[in-house]
């Protein structure tokens, strides 16, 4: 869990993604503190009007890398001159993307009394707590001990009160829900999704974070679960961390690569059109370039059209925050390989669905302006301008052609 401090600049935008940053990470377990030298890492939500308000936010950047240990910085100059922060120590991100950056490959926390959240037509599930990792850069199981898992039947009646109240998306979370049942005895997740999924409604599901050994054990089952159930997007985000097996064992995760490669098969094999989301630490002490070019070279293979990358950084209490670190400029030129890596995977993947259909779209939330945010049966996301001419509402269920792309997400109109 990390102590965040956050400082937003510039329009109502901005301090509505600043908001929207905020709750994701309360939600994962984070909290703020005041003032920067407190933090584990400093956000910077930066605007850019005039040649002095872009020396201001250099200016600020700087006193902020310099008072913390990790800062992100975000907002209209990071992504329109982002090249001006280049001499920092500083990772330059979309807003989207800033809470799963903070959180260092960490599990997302929920408290022991989270219950179901209805916000707009999403409905948020936590089907349990708790994770059965010990990863040695990871603070969260300090606090969340190991999987408790609720009975199927009461987190299906939880999603039934959801779906009754009007969500349109159901969002199955947890510190890890591939290991969902494991404390009862049995793996479960699939047995949980498809009774989910025969609830009387017209609505969609998003499984959570489910760490690649998790889902091993049952990856056939679960992809046959996905391709017989229309209700559930076919998109798993499996945080694989590395594509070394030895950065792996330092770093206590549970499975190897040729494991998540497994699942990454299965799935392969059930579902003609899926979305493969994974994580990468950039970073990690005992990441050698070798490794490094194994994570890259994973990247590759499997072609992930959704990826989270995060540069190491150490927690305090933690195992890793004894090992001995890389420099700053190795872990920030790792990063950006990474990440200009991700960004074409990404973009190509976009880019191949412009000209075709997607039926039964759902709209999910507004968007900036007149627009409308969607996802698509693999939970990819969809825009659509001038919602208000094609009376779009989220919760909707639409018919749509893919007109241009956008590197991580695409444009659509109504057909």
């Amino acid at each position: 869990m990390a102590r965040y401090h956050i400082e937003t600049y510039g329009c109502t935008s901005n301090r509505g993604e600043s908001r929207e940053i905020e709750r994701r990470l309360r939600d994962a377990g984070h909290y703020r503190v005041d003032g920067p030298d407190a933090a584990d890492v400093a956000i910077l939500n930066t605007c850019t009007v005039v040649e002095k308000t872009e020396r201001n936010m250099l200016d600020r950047a700087t006193e902020l890398s310099e008072a913390t240990a990790d800062l992100f910085v975000t907002g209209c100059m990071a992504l329109a001159q982002g090249e001006a922060f280049d001499g920092l120590e500083a990772q330059v991100l979309h807003w989207d993307e800033v809470p799963t950056a903070v959180t260092n490959g960490e599990c997302p926390t929920t408290t022991p009394d989270a219950k179901p959240v209805l916000e707009g037509v999403i409905g948020i599930l936590p089907i349990a707590r708790g994770c059965m990792s010990d990863c040695s850069y990871c603070i969260t199981k300090q606090a969340t001990g190991k999987i408790d898992s609720p009975p199927i039947a009461e987190n299906v009646e939880k999603a039934r009160a959801l779906v009754h109240a009007g969500a349109k998306e159901l969002r199955i979370t947890g510190q890890d829900t591939g290991v969902y049942g494991w404390d009862t005895g049995e793996r479960s997740l699939h047995r949980l999704l498809e009774e989910i999924c025969a609830i009387d409604g017209e609505f969609r599901v998003r499984v959570g974070m489910a760490n690649p050994k998790g889902v091993h054990g049952i990856r056939e089952e679960l992809a046959a679960v996905f391709a017989a159930n229309d209700e559930l997007y076919n998109f798993l985000h499996a945080p694989v961390q590395s594509g070394s097996d030895d950065v792996l064992g330092d770093m206590r995760r549970q499975h190897q690569v040729e494991e998540y490669l497994e699942v990454v098969e299965a799935f392969d094999s059930a579902l003609p059109y899926w979305t493969l989301s994974t994580d990468f630490i950039v970073g990690f002490p005992t990441e050698t370039d070798h490794d490094h070019e194994q994570s890259m070279a994973l990247i590759r293979e499997t072609r992930p059209e959704k990826l989270n990358v995060t540069r190491f950084s150490k927690r305090p209490g933690t195992d890793a925050a004894d090992m001995k670190g890389l420099g700053g400029t190795v872990k920030k030129e790792r990063s950006k390989a990474m990440s200009e890596l991700k960004m074409q995977v990404v973009g190509q993947a976009y880019e191949s669905m412009v000209g075709e259909t997607r039926e039964d779209v759902l709209v999910v939330e507004q968007g900036t302006g007149d627009s409308v945010k969607c996802r698509d049966g693999a939970y990819r996301q969809l825009i659509v301008r001038n919602a208000s001419e094609h009376g779009l509402e989220p919760g909707q269920f639409i018919d749509c052609e893919i007109t241009s792309a956008n590197t991580v997400y695409a444009f659509a109109e109504p057909v």
